[in-house]
């Protein structure tokens, strides 16, 4: 009975923290997110509103973050084909 009341507190911490982190990977790693901000950015840039540096380093950026996300869907969707396989 002690144990619950004392390891309850450090549950719910962690259940807070993962989902936290799974809203935050959602943000980073959201494919359509990323699409748009691609879109903003093209056009804030073609509309003069950032200098061609500030762009390149920002599209570099989301276009990692593209990358991995088409990864871990692909890997998603791996995982899912297993399991119907098998």
């Amino acid at each position: 009975m002690i144990h619950k009341l004392v390891s309850a507190p450090i549950n719910l911490v962690i259940k807070v923290a993962e989902k936290i982190k799974e809203e935050a990977d959602k943000e980073l790693y959201d494919l359509p997110t990323i699409q748009q901000k691609l879109i903003q950015l093209q056009m804030m840039y073609e509309l003069g509103e950032i200098p061609e540096e500030a762009f390149q380093e920002k599209e570099d950026e989301l276009l990692t973050r593209y990358e991995i996300a088409k990864q871990m869907e692909m890997e998603q969707w791996e995982e899912l084909t297993k399991k119907k396989q098998g």
